[in-house]
């Protein structure tokens, strides 16, 4: 089998970026419309809203204290291994996005330039927002 072009890459990326965006979007959705914490999401911080979800476990789940210390372990774990992988992809993903950005510019007209700008404001702000 031959090498794939980059071409064939790029579109595979961008499939996968599509994919992975209409996945988050249906999990932030169902997220959204069944949460169950008191305080507006706006007003947690990260550790907090972690912290509230550690509690919802424990008492769902009925863990006892020594099963909530090893539990606590294992999610830091998990989590900082996760921000080592976001530290290596995250700039690739903001390559493909930003190239992709780039070649729909092109085919737009100058009307249409500024409104696909004030999209991409309004998208980003929305990903920052979320945590994206």
């Amino acid at each position: 089998m031959s090498e794939p072009t980059v071409q064939q890459k790029a579109s595979l990326w961008l499939a996968v970026i599509f994919t992975l965006g209409i996945a988050l979007g249906g999990v932030f959705g169902y997220a959204f419309a069944h949460r169950s914490y008191a305080a507006a999401p706006g007003q947690l911080t990260a550790e907090q809203r972690r912290a509230q979800k550690r509690e919802q476990l424990a008492r769902e789940v009925g863990l006892n204290p020594e099963q909530q210390s090893q539990i606590a372990a294992i999610l830091d774990q998990a989590q900082a291994e996760s921000k080592a992988i976001h530290a290596v992809s995250d700039p690739q993903f903001e390559a493909v996005r930003q190239k992709s950005r780039d070649r729909i510019r092109q085919l737009l007209t100058p009307e249409q330039k500024p409104k696909f700008e004030e999209f991409l404001r309004k998208m980003d702000e929305d990903r920052k927002r979320l945590g994206q």
